[in-house]
């Protein structure tokens, strides 16, 4: 009889449920890691509420921190025992969308749905993270040894959220001296921030109305926080940059408010650079989008994963660049994760990040 692993696994819409699974046979380029912590994402809410669509019986999450507990025969350069992480993101390395230079779009496994997120196959097309093991394919593409010295929760943030963050800023084409608006100081605006930060920009808006969330946001990066609560934000951002409007804005939400006021204040020949995963159609109101004539650009980033990008990040923690430890706000064990989801989804006591240990 197989062995068996606990993991939280995808019911319906409104159930993701801790139960038992066969600990996943190992190909020739796979490697199967025991998992020491991971973490929930926004985006795993956005399936327990079947606003993303995904198979039933699949294993949920898509970041993951662990231990090689056995490498495929065809896999070199690694050895069991290692401690590894893998991003989000695990591209094949040899596809269409990956020798264009776009890894995030691989393109694998677009088994049912609306699936544009190719190179997304943890919790999405494959068996994820939130379990006491995980299968990681094209493992020598795919897999991070962790710098010596660096703890789970320094480097949990890399395969997903920090990367994501970080994408927002790259995308947005960011330079030396620019004026950023990062909308909304969740887990991946925060990282947004802080990427500005290291992109260059001497002048970074962010905005929330969480007093815990922009306390931190101050300490990610920001040099204003907006609230919200207290006004129109797109005029509180004009004021603010003498009705220049800033040069890269970031939305980080998702939502259709956030978006548009987004677009509303950049300045012409500025950027809207989109993070958010939206569960509904986006409308473009005229007179914000210039009527198509403001030399403006709109680009969405799906962060891209493999190797070299995990490398660079843990390197960023490393360097004491960035410290994103206090991102994780709760612990919870992987027999808890229910209540885990419970306390997340509904963004109760002050929970930004939470760390599952298995």
């Amino acid at each position: 009889m197989a062995q068996k692993m606990k993991a939280a696994i995808f019911i319906e819409p409104g159930r993701i449920v801790l139960g038992e699974k066969p600990v996943p046979d190992v190909g020739p380029l796979d490697a199967l890691i025991r998992v020491t912590t991971t973490t929930i994402c926004g985006t795993d809410v956005h399936i327990l509420k079947g606003e993303y669509p995904v198979a039933t019986g699949l294993t949920i999450g898509h970041e993951p921190v662990g231990v090689i507990e056995k490498l495929g025969s065809a896999v070199r350069g690694y050895h069991e025992g290692q401690r590894v992480i893998a991003g989000a993101i695990t591209p094949s390395g040899h596809s269409a969308a990956c020798l264009c230079g776009c890894h995030s779009q691989d393109g694998a496994g677009t088994r049912h749905g609306f699936k544009p997120l190719g190179g997304w196959r943890f919790g999405n097309t494959i068996d994820g993270a939130q379990a006491e093991y995980l299968l990681v394919p094209d493992a020598m593409t795919n897999l991070a040894p962790i710098p010596d010295g660096l703890t789970d929760e320094q480097v949990l943030m890399c395969p997903d959220i920090m990367s994501t963050g970080f994408s927002g800023a790259e995308s947005g084409g960011i330079k030396i001296g620019d004026t950023v608006a990062v909308f909304a100081q969740g887990p991946i605006g925060l990282c947004a921030t802080a990427g500005a930060r290291l992109m260059g920009a001497t002048r970074i808006i962010a905005v929330e109305a969480v007093p815990a969330r922009m306390e931190i946001s101050r300490r990610m990066g920001a040099d204003e926080v907006v609230d919200f609560n207290k006004g129109d934000v797109v005029q509180q951002i004009m004021d603010l940059t003498d009705g220049r409007g800033v040069d890269v804005a970031i939305e980080a939400l998702g939502r259709q408010a956030t978006f548009e006021a987004a677009l509303r204040v950049i300045r012409p020949g500025g950027t809207l650079s989109s993070l958010g995963v939206y569960s509904s159609d986006l409308t473009i109101p005229l007179d914000a989008f210039r009527a198509g004539l403001g030399d403006n650009k709109i680009v969405t980033t799906l962060c891209p994963g493999g190797k070299e990008r995990m490398r660079r990040l843990m390197e960023v923690i490393a360097s004491g660049r960035l410290d994103t430890r206090p991102l994780v706000t709760h612990r919870f064990s992987l027999d808890n994760i229910e209540d885990a989801y419970d306390l997340f989804s509904h963004q109760r006591d002050g929970v930004l990040k939470v760390a599952i240990t298995p």
